[in-house]
């Protein structure tokens, strides 16, 4: 997964100054739908963190994939947000993501370090007047740095970033997730897009539970050249559910 956003309570604390940090457990089940995906991890757990500021704010995540004798793989992102406007909808946006992952052959483990990616753009954000709804879209220079463990060099892109939510039923459901789509010469149509909606129940919503910070739901990661299979290709399609389950703190 690459990554996780509990977007409704992010962009609700962009525009009224609160903080907000959860953790998510997500249950994979790619490796059951799809027989080139066997060796993909089963758990991934994700930490986020937000803060704003009176300069902007500071969004960072961790993804955590498990085989079951360990940790597989890390992944995180730390993004950094200047308002523009007094209103909070224009900011500049600066971002960077990295990462390393395992594998395994009969006999040993390897390993392989993603590529340094460094991005910056404007991004605007808007609301609902209840923050019942949001959207926030970012447009972005994007760099990769070289990688010499993988002998893959440097070079420009760029990436547009899509971000929405909607809450509805009195609070109880929450439909959100984002959308990238970038560039990469270094696939089918130079082209990568990757999304990941969610629907998250609130069960705080509920009377008598309002102290249990507890959402469940659903994630799917829709791509196209970006999962890679168990013959170390990524330029196939993909739709891949997972079972969820969130605390906020």
């Amino acid at each position: 997964m690459k990554k996780l956003f509990s977007l409704a309570i992010v962009l609700v604390a962009a525009f009224s100054s609160a903080s907000a940090q959860n953790i998510q457990f997500h249950y994979d089940l790619g490796h059951s739908l799809y027989s080139d995906l066997t060796p993909r991890q089963s758990v991934t757990t994700t930490v986020e963190m937000f803060k704003p500021d009176d300069w902007g704010s500071t969004f960072l995540f961790i993804d955590l994939d498990y085989k079951n004798d360990g940790v597989k793989g890390a992944y995180w992102e730390v993004s950094r947000e200047f308002n523009v406007t007094k209103d909070k909808h224009w900011a500049a946006h600066v971002e960077y993501n990295g990462g390393a992952e395992t594998g395994e052959t009969p006999s040993s483990y390897y390993g392989n370090r993603y590529q340094h990616v460094a991005l910056a753009g404007g991004a605007w954000n808007w609301h609902s007047k209840d923050f019942a709804r949001t959207f926030s879209v970012q447009l972005l220079w994007k760099y990769y740095f070289a990688n010499h463990h993988r002998d893959m060099g440097a070079f420009n892109s760029w990436q547009l970033t899509e971000v929405w939510s909607t809450t509805f039923a009195h609070g109880l459901c929450t439909f959100d997730g984002y959308c990238d789509l970038w560039y990469n010469k270094r696939v089918n149509g130079n082209l990568v897009l990757q999304s990941e909606p969610q629907f998250w129940f609130n069960l705080n919503t509920i009377k008598g539970w309002e102290k249990i910070k507890l959402s469940l739901g659903s994630e799917v990661e829709v791509s196209n050249n970006f999962v890679y299979n168990e013959y170390g290709k990524n330029n196939k399609f993909y739709a891949i559910p997972t079972v969820a389950a969130k605390w906020t703190f």
